[in-house]
């Protein structure tokens, strides 16, 4: 009896926010790393399934690093990075495109298998990511940087009540595809469909405050509290793309990002449909 009254009192809990969201677009970026030698994360799953069920309107965007390093190195490529960013010759590319290709369709069909409508789509395709070849003081290869997104397919499907499952390649003016940061793509468009949250999946709890103490979480951080964090060297290494691609969120006009630990059962309900949550939400 007492585990029932436990759960009505969730589900009274979540009641607000499931009408709050309802029919509005949330762009969730499903870190690289989830897939892995164990496959998908079904929990994950399971909670993008729900908020469609309810009435939100989840996209996804997903990465595929460690997959990507994976089928490279089998392929006699050892992977090279530089300033955090994937050096992509045209050989490197094609294994990215096969690997994205696969853990997008493993994605679409899981979500199919748990009676969602979902579909697969590449940034290259008909425009949707429009990129420019990214310049740091190396030179990336063809690594992308965001120019514009057309949202056009994205809003059909949503419409639909169908799922978009998308991963980050690009096209640029010289009609070649890029390789592009997965946290970016995901921010971009979170801001093209002016989305009522972005969500970063990713293995970290959040912000925190010290990185000895995983209990010293930022609960809340406004955009410019964030930045100076970053200049300050709180956040740094791994975290700077990530902090910034929800700054770049805000920035945009979306309501909220948050930065979510992947590893907990079904963080993402625990952040979306409950008072406090469990990651780090950054706002204006």
């Amino acid at each position: 009896m007492k585990e029932a009254i436990r759960k009505s009192e969730v589900l009274i809990e979540a009641l607000p926010h499931i009408k709050k969201f309802f029919e509005k677009t949330i762009v969730i970026k499903y870190g690289g790393a989830a897939v892995d030698e164990k496959g998908l994360d079904p929990a994950i799953l399971e909670d993008i399934m729900f908020m469609n069920y309810v009435g939100m309107r989840p996209v996804i965007v997903h990465g595929g690093g460690p997959y990507i390093s994976k089928m490279m190195k089998k392929a006699g490529i050892e992977p090279k990075f530089i300033g955090g960013r994937r050096y992509t010759d045209d050989k490197s590319l094609h294994i990215i495109e096969s690997a994205l290709a696969t853990i997008n369709g493993k994605i679409v069909k899981a979500l199919k298998g748990m009676g969602a409508k979902a579909f697969g789509i590449s940034g290259r395709e008909n425009g949707l990511i429009r990129v420019k070849k990214m310049k740091l003081d190396a030179d990336l290869g063809y690594v992308g940087e965001v120019t514009s997104v057309d949202t056009t397919v994205i809003k059909r499907l949503i419409k639909d009540n169908i799922v978009p499952v998308i991963y980050p390649l690009g096209i640029g003016r010289d009609h070649h595809v890029y390789n592009v940061n997965a946290d970016d793509v995901a921010s971009e468009i979170a801001v093209a469909l002016k989305a009522e949250k972005f969500v970063l999946l990713t293995n970290v709890r959040g912000v925190l405050k010290d990185k000895k103490d995983p209990d010293s979480l930022y609960d809340t951080l406004k955009a410019g509290e964030a930045m100076k964090l970053i200049n300050k060297n709180i956040i740094d290494g791994g975290m700077i793309p990530k902090t910034m691609s929800c700054i770049n969120a805000i920035k945009g006009g979306v309501k909220k990002a948050h930065i979510l630990d992947a590893g907990i059962p079904h963080a993402l309900l625990l952040e979306i449909f409950t008072d406090k949550g469990i990651g780090t939400q950054v706002v204006k």
